[in-house]
């Protein structure tokens, strides 16, 4: 199997497994039932990360029969096993935030054990600095972080899906070249998120659940520390931030937003970017594509800033100024149109 042809093997097989899995968790009562903070009016097979996973190990197995894994590939599959259990426990019968962050420091361990850590890092105008004491914490971090990040975006019908699936191509695009087997294995995630999207898209079929959702996160984070930030000419770290910052926005965002109400914040709320724009009056599909486009937007600063580093490094801070500005006027103008609605001005 020549390994271009890996990425579409991925979509074949997560699309065709998807059904499956759909009536398994049917079957098994893995399933999302709707409630206020929900957008779904009816119970929800979950279980859709299944397909991916089995459809992106599956296809990395048989294109390691031509590319050199080593011992971090095994780490990747160990820990990326680990949190998909983890996930799929949750979607079955529901654990507790401690839990599932116990399981999730438990899985970035495992890439540790295996030498997949953030060993140093570039700033803009800087030489490389060696992290020293910090390796561990800083990879703990950037793994548990990015992999809670996407699970919080995951509450409208295909956007988790599709900004994981974007992620993966410009990750692709940024080590084609350097590396071989990052890229590859990026375009084979992208592949199998691309096969499950169509039963995901709105209106769903069935759901990521934290199955996918957590694993496709991790998988990202897993990618970025041993593709993009191990590449010397690359501002590390910079560039995997630009890539991931509509989920990382939207979770520094809503911590911010928890922590200012003086709420707990693990306490899930109806305040994340997707949930203000439907509340603006755009519909499940558009709220999604509007995000698909920021996720694009991201993606193409990442591309530009390693492309062109000294001249963009100075408007990085702009790129997540704008987001920002636009997030806080889009809660301002959601705030307005609930008042307004409760008071009878607007429906």
């Amino acid at each position: 199997m020549k390994e271009f042809l890996a990425p579409a093997l991925a979509f074949g097989l997560a699309f065709a497994l998807t059904p499956l899995w759909r009536r398994l968790a049917f079957r098994i009562g893995a399933l999302d039932y709707p409630n206020s903070r929900k957008i779904h009016r009816q119970a929800m097979p979950l279980l859709g990360g299944m397909a991916i996973y089995f459809s992106f190990w599956t296809v990395a197995a048989l294109t390691l029969l031509f590319l050199e894994g080593g011992g971090q590939l095994r780490g990747l599959f160990w820990g990326s096993s680990l949190i998909l259990a983890l996930g799929f426990y949750d979607d079955l019968k529901g654990l507790s935030y401690k839990a599932k962050l116990a399981g999730q420091f438990a899985a970035a361990f495992v890439l540790l054990a295996y030498n997949i850590k953030i060993e140093f890092i570039t700033l803009p105008f800087q030489e490389i600095t060696f992290l020293g004491i910090f390796v561990v914490p800083l990879t703990l971090l950037w793994v548990v972080g990015l992999t809670n990040a996407v699970n919080l975006i995951d509450g409208v019908d295909g956007l988790a899906t599709g900004v994981s699936a974007i992620a993966a191509i410009v990750m692709f695009a940024l080590t084609w070249g350097e590396f071989h087997l990052i890229p590859v294995l990026a375009l084979v995630l992208a592949g199998a998120a691309l096969g499950f999207l169509p039963h995901n898209f709105s209106p769903a079929r069935i759901f990521l659940g934290d199955t996918g959702s957590l694993f496709l996160g991790f998988m990202l984070a897993g990618f970025s520390i041993m593709g993009v930030t191990k590449q010397a000419t690359f501002t590390t770290l910079v560039i995997p931030v630009i890539i991931f910052g509509l989920p990382i926005t939207d979770t520094f965002y809503a911590i911010w937003r928890r922590f200012r109400n003086g709420q707990p914040i693990f306490k899930a709320d109806k305040g994340h970017i997707h949930h203000r724009l439907l509340d603006v009056g755009l519909t499940t599909r558009q709220t999604v594509l509007v995000l698909y486009f920021c996720s694009i937007y991201f993606g193409a600063a990442a591309i530009a800033f390693d492309r062109f580093a000294g001249f963009s490094s100075y408007f990085i801070p702009v790129i997540f100024a704008l987001f920002l500005l636009g997030l806080k006027r889009l809660e301002g103008l959601s705030s307005f149109l609930s008042a307004a609605s409760k008071k009878g001005i607007y429906k």
